[in-house]
């Protein structure tokens, strides 16, 4: 059953947000109803948080955390991609594609993963993805489960580019879609922006917020039935990375640990990357902008750098720790933002300085829930060729240069 008009004046009213009806009586049926399904969905207990932001992000004590170093890692080659391999041959292992960023950023209308980034072809973020994916299926002979995270934004986008391009060879009943969950913006005092008369401003929940919308999406069904273990989550704007490698599912899986993140060595002490670390003796992520003079200058027993390995956002997660997970609560984050919105005479406004707040949970903080973690060392010029930017430091020049280091003809 739809949310009726009366059952959002009383939600609303719970939270204190009355006027998100402001212009409920100017809309079509049609959008007075996709109003009332968007109250529906959003969760307004979070907004009530903003009273107190500065209590949300105090950290705990950060120690460093030792990285399974290229050496280490190519002793143990063999035993690992061998235990690997079984985990995937026996359906144990799914990946987790996150795609709901539009690439405004490159100069396109376009989800991300439909850039193009060939020269004298055209060659798509997301069939480089697929290409590498397909790699470990070629060589396990056996088909992987992949989910793909998309947004409100870009679902429709997506999946149709998808299927139009019959998912660069890999095979449908395979690939698994859901919608990530989206949060309200708001200003300063938590009041929810509109962006449109019948529309509430909201933003995606955070890379933290991909398994209770997988959740969400009745997927924990597939997940079940096919007996899958572990799931490896993976960012949609690096081409180079390896999904479901089995060098690295095998590292945790002998290792014994709850999460597996790949790391890259820094390529200068401020670069800006987040590094695997502990807090509280829990594994957690310092990001660069917290991390300290006192620990950039940190040496380990080896006269290295003891922050030295930067997150790519590959992880390797253990189904039944995330189930665990999403019965309780994550940390939540308040990030100021510029947030297009209508002002009091209901014209859109895009601002030019930060005006409110989104909210969001992060994967860090489903890291710093779990015991253990091993960083993962990948060759930085094999497997991070990130895409944030169109020019520049990672960008599409710089990663259609490292492709092109990597034998991939554009």
């Amino acid at each position: 059953m739809a949310m009726t008009l009366e059952q959002a004046k009383e939600k609303l009213a719970r939270y204190g947000q009355e006027h998100v009806l402001k212009y409920f009586g100017e809309l079509s049926p049609e959008e007075q109803q996709e109003l009332l399904d968007q109250i529906e969905v959003t969760d307004m207990g979070i907004l009530e948080a903003c009273g107190h932001r500065e209590e949300l992000v105090q950290r705990g004590v950060i120690t460093p955390l030792a990285a399974m170093q290229l050496e280490e890692i190519e002793a143990h080659r063999d035993a690992f991609t061998e235990t690997g391999m079984e985990a995937i041959r026996s359906g144990k292992a799914g990946a987790v594609l996150l795609a709901g960023g539009m690439g405004t950023r490159l100069g396109s209308e376009d989800p991300k993963g439909m850039y193009n980034i060939g020269i004298t072809r055209k060659l798509y973020i997301f069939e480089c993805l697929i290409n590498n994916l397909m790699s470990v299926v070629r060589s396990a002979d056996t088909w992987i489960h992949l989910f793909i995270m998309t947004s409100e934004k870009n679902h429709e986008a997506t999946t149709s580019f998808l299927k139009e391009h019959q998912y660069f060879g890999y095979r449908e009943e395979y690939i698994h879609f859901f919608k990530q969950a989206m949060a309200a913006a708001t200003d300063y005092n938590g009041k929810i922006y509109l962006e449109e008369k019948g529309r509430i401003s909201t933003s995606p929940n955070g890379n933290g917020g991909w398994f209770v919308s997988l959740k969400n999406a009745g997927l924990m069904e597939t997940i079940h039935r096919e007996g899958i273990e572990w799931l490896n989550i993976f960012a949609v704007d690096n081409v180079l990375q390896r999904i479901a490698d089995p060098c690295f599912i095998g590292a945790v899986l002998k290792r014994d640990c709850a999460v597996g993140a790949k790391v890259v060595r820094k390529n200068a002490p401020d670069e800006k990357v987040g590094v695997m670390c502990l807090e509280d003796g829990k594994p957690s992520i310092v990001e660069y902008y917290e991390l300290s003079d006192e620990m950039r200058d940190a040496k380990d027993e080896n006269g290295d750098p003891a922050y030295n390995f930067g997150v790519i956002l590959n992880y390797l997660f253990r189904v039944a720790d995330l189930e665990k997970m999403a019965a309780g609560s994550l940390p939540l984050h308040i990030v100021e933002k510029k947030i297009p919105c209508l002002d009091e005479e209901g014209k859109l406004v895009k601002p030019e300085e930060p005006n409110g707040y989104k909210y969001e949970n992060l994967v860090l903080d489903m890291i710093h829930q779990l015991d253990s973690c091993l960083p993962f060392e990948v060759v930085r010029e094999k497997e991070f060729a990130p895409i944030k930017n169109s020019t520049g430091v990672d960008s599409v020049e710089s990663a259609r240069e490292l492709l092109v280091k990597n034998g991939i003809t554009l």
